[in-house]
Parts: C-alpha cells; sequence; structure tokens
C-alpha cells in the first residue's frame, strides 16, 4: 500500500477520536499566558500607567486598568472554555494595540509582524473565535446538554390551531 494511502485511510481515521486535544492545548496555553499576565498588570497598576502614558496611549489610567482586567478575565475564560469565541476577541484587540504600540520600532515588515509572540496569540485567539473552544471546555459541556427548546410552529400549523 502507497504510504500516502496508508496515512489517509488507516492513520488520520485513528487519530480522529483525539480531535479535542488541539483546541485545548491552545486555549490552555493562551489562557494560562493572559490570567498571569492580567493578575500581575493588576498587582502593578502604577507602572502599567507609566508604561501606557510613555508609549502615548490615550487615558494610560484607565486603559491600563482595561487591558490588565481584559487580560485576566479572558485569560480564566479561555482556560475554563467559557464563552471562548466571546472571550477570544477583547484579547485580540489588546494584541493588536500592543503591536501598534508597544512593538512598533522593532517592525520593520510583515515578518517581523509575523514573528513577534503577539502574532502568534492572535493566529490562536483567532483560531478559537472561529472554531470555538472544542470537546473539553464548559462551551462544549453546554452545548453537548443544552435543553432543546421546542421549534416554533410553522405558518401554516400555526394557522390550523387557530381554526380549531
Amino acid at each position: 500500500m502507497n504510504p500516502l494511502d496508508l496515512v489517509r485511510t488507516r492513520v488520520l481515521p485513528a487519530l480522529e477520536p483525539l480531535h479535542w486535544v488541539g483546541p485545548l492545548l491552545v486555549r490552555a496555553s493562551l489562557g494560562a499566558v493572559f490570567a498571569t499576565s492580567g493578575w500581575g498588570k493588576l498587582h502593578n497598576l502604577g507602572q502599567v500607567t507609566a508604561f501606557f502614558t510613555e508609549l502615548g496611549i490615550p487615558f494610560p489610567g484607565f486603559n491600563a486598568v482595561l487591558a490588565s482586567g481584559t487580560e485576566l478575565v479572558g485569560g480564566v475564560l479561555l482556560l475554563l472554555g467559557l464563552f471562548t469565541r466571546f472571550a477570544a476577541l477583547p484579547l485580540v484587540i489588546t494584541m493588536v494595540v500592543a503591536i501598534v504600540t508597544a512593538k512598533r520600532p522593532e517592525i520593520d515588515g510583515v515578518i517581523s509582524v509575523l514573528s513577534f509572540i503577539e502574532f502568534t496569540y492572535i493566529a490562536g485567539l483567532v483560531w478559537l473565535a472561529l472554531s470555538g473552544a472544542g470537546l473539553a471546555s464548559l462551551d462544549g459541556f453546554f452545548s453537548r446538554n443544552a435543553v432543546k427548546l421546542p421549534r416554533p410552529l410553522s405558518r401554516p400549523a400555526a394557522a390550523e390551531l387557530r381554526q380549531s
């Protein structure tokens, strides 16, 4: 048997039951990074505010609290796999702002932007926002165990009920 056929017919199907591992690892690693970063920033708001002032970020005190809180809450939500798609979006914005402000002096082309760890975080967060948290998450648990709501009656069926 051709090695590519072997991979396609035997190896890939054998790996299918493990499809939950990828989203779990991405969520766990990103969640840990953001939760610990946010926690640290919240406990050093004076330094974060001073840094934001140096970067020229408007309303540095407010934005220090906003960025720190976003990282902490978003990181915890990612770790739990709860509201993952929603939690990923403000974290993407935070990383875009970090690249545009703190990393600006290091930007000398597309390759430099793509090599930033912040861009790697953005890639993982966008994947989670588009694909979801996966099975090993609270999102997955709730979607599997959601109460099925009755579907609304079609117009003809509703009209029939009104006539009877």
